[in-house]
């Protein structure tokens, strides 16, 4: 049975990188099939590393407002040299920055959001905007209600502004949206907002790198191996 913490629960938000879809192993698939001739999971991992010190960057006002489509091309730009791939033409630049439209779901996230979406409001809180969100949704078959972005709250999570500001889009209280997240971080900051927990554990989040987040937090309501599997918990 459900924790009776959840019971007036009406909205599930769902982060999509790493909970959603396989960054790691979409990017590495991206880089290998244009024949750089480099380790693609390690390519993707750099990429990513770069992503929350270009997100603090604007969380901390030393940049504006920046899109995660123009944070992401902003690493490109510096990962490139470090494998030797300075050289890279715009034109290629331009498409595998857009790699990131193009993330496959995890096995069971299309089962899964089906499911849960019978019982509620299932909306992604992501800090990808909102373009990249759309065109990744059309191209794996995300079944989102409803698709929410930092882009909207002008904020990236995990600032306060963004898991309050889901509850604001739909007029419901903060108790009343279950936050779905493969990052623990994540998850404690939305509690702090007085959100609903649901940690989804994704061992393969970062290809053979061992990802050390088992959600191991007692005040999660749930820890799943998998959407289908917080379908069943939920009674979806």
């Amino acid at each position: 049975m459900p924790p009776s913490s959840i019971a007036d629960v009406r909205v599930l938000a769902f982060d999509v990188f790493g909970t959603v879809v396989d960054f790691c192993g979409s990017i590495a698939r991206e880089v290998e099939a244009l024949g750089l001739g480099v380790d693609g999971e390690k390519f993707a991992l750099a990429w990513r590393a770069g992503y929350l010190p270009a997100m603090q960057g604007v969380r901390s006002g030393e940049l504006g407002w920046t899109r995660i489509d123009d944070l992401h091309r902003m690493i490109l730009d510096t990962v490139l040299p470090k494998f030797g791939l300075e050289s890279m033409s715009e034109e290629a630049r331009q498409h595998l920055n857009l790699a990131w439209h193009r993330l496959d779901p995890w096995p069971d996230s299309v089962e899964g959001l089906t499911r849960l979406k019978r019982k509620y409001t299932i909306c992604t809180l992501s800090n990808g905007n909102l373009g990249l969100l759309c065109n990744m949704a059309k191209r794996a078959g995300l079944p989102w209600d409803l698709i929410l972005s930092a882009e909207v709250f002008r904020h990236y999570k995990p600032d306060p502004e963004t898991y309050l500001g889901v509850a604001d889009v739909f007029g419901i209280r903060p108790e009343q949206v279950m936050l779905v997240a493969a990052h623990s971080e994540d998850l404690r900051a939305a509690r702090a907002c007085g959100l609903p927990s649901a940690f989804i554990h994704r061992p393969r989040e970062f290809g053979s790198r061992e990802n050390r987040d088992v959600g191991d937090d007692p005040a999660f309501e749930f820890r799943c191996t998998s959407l289908v599997e917080l379908a069943d918990r939920l009674g979806c």
